[in-house]
C-alpha cells in the first residue's frame, strides 16, 4: 500500500525584478520515499527541486548564489534524475522523478473549456492522440496543479520546462510535442469561487485561476493513484 503525507512547501521563484511566491500543498509524489519509516501510515513525500540554479539581486541582475539563501543557492528537494523524462515510444512520456505518465502530445485537444477538458482526459484511450499504449477510457485524467507543477523547471522561461535529459530548456520533440507557452487546465476548482479553476502557465510556471468557461490547453496524465 502506498502511504502519502500532506506537506506544505513554499517555493519562491525570482524572475527579473519580480519575486513570485507559490504555495504547494497535498504533495503526491508517491512511488518511493527518500527517508523515514514507511511501515506506518505516514512517511515523507518526495518533493523535487524547482530546477532554479541562477540567483538575482533586487534589480533582476544575475549574481553569485553562494550565501544568498535563494532557491538557486539552497536548491532544496530531491534532485531530478537524468534523464528526467523518458519517451516510451507509445505516445507517452514517463517522469522519472514522480513516476507519472504524460501524454506526449501536449496540444492534441487544442484549447478547451474546463468541463470539456475533464471529459477529454477521462475518455482518452489508445489509438487516439498518437497513443499505442493499450490504455482505455478512465485510465487518463486531468492533472492536479501539483502534478502539472512537477513538470516545471524554474530555471527556464518560455517554456518553463526542461528537455528529456533535464539539461536544457525544452525544444520541440524533446521529449514532448506541441507544448504551448500558455495555460494548461488543472482538475482543481477554486474554493472561493467554484466557477473558476486553476491552471499552470507553462510560459513561466506560475499558477493562476480563470473561469471554467474560458479555454485552456489539456495535458492528460495517468498513474499515481
Amino acid at each position: 500500500m502506498r502511504h502519502w503525507a500532506v506537506v506544505i512547501v513554499v517555493v519562491v521563484v525570482e524572475c527579473s525584478s519580480m519575486v513570485w511566491g507559490q504555495g504547494i500543498e497535498d504533495i503526491v509524489f508517491y512511488d518511493a520515499f527518500e527517508s523515514g519509516d514507511t511501515s506506518g501510515w505516514w512517511a515523507p513525500a518526495r518533493v523535487g527541486e524547482t530546477g532554479q540554479e541562477t540567483c538575482y539581486d533586487e534589480a533582476g541582475t544575475v549574481i553569485a548564489c553562494a550565501g544568498t539563501g535563494q532557491d538557486g543557492d539552497i536548491q532544496p528537494g530531491v534532485a531530478w534524475p537524468e534523464p528526467q523524462f523518458v519517451d516510451n515510444a507509445d505516445g507517452t512520456v514517463t517522469d522519472m522523478l514522480t513516476g507519472l505518465v504524460w501524454l506526449k502530445d501536449a496540444i492534441c485537444f487544442g484549447w478547451r473549456s474546463w468541463t470539456d477538458a475533464l471529459s477529454d482526459a477521462n475518455t482518452l484511450a489508445s489509438d487516439s492522440c498518437g497513443l499505442t499504449d493499450g490504455s482505455v477510457a478512465d485510465d487518463w485524467r486531468l492533472p492536479s496543479t501539483n502534478e502539472l507543477q512537477s513538470l516545471v523547471d524554474y530555471e527556464y522561461y518560455s517554456p518553463a520546462l526542461s528537455n528529456g535529459e533535464g539539461t536544457a530548456r525544452w525544444t520541440e520533440g524533446d521529449v514532448f510535442a506541441g507544448v504551448q507557452m500558455m495555460f494548461y487546465w488543472s482538475s482543481k476548482s477554486y474554493a472561493l469561487n467554484p466557477s473558476f479553476a486553476y491552471y499552470v502557465n507553462f510560459m513561466n510556471g506560475l499558477v493562476g485561476d480563470t473561469g471554467k468557461a474560458s479555454t485552456c490547453c489539456v495535458w492528460p496524465v495517468r498513474g499515481g493513484l
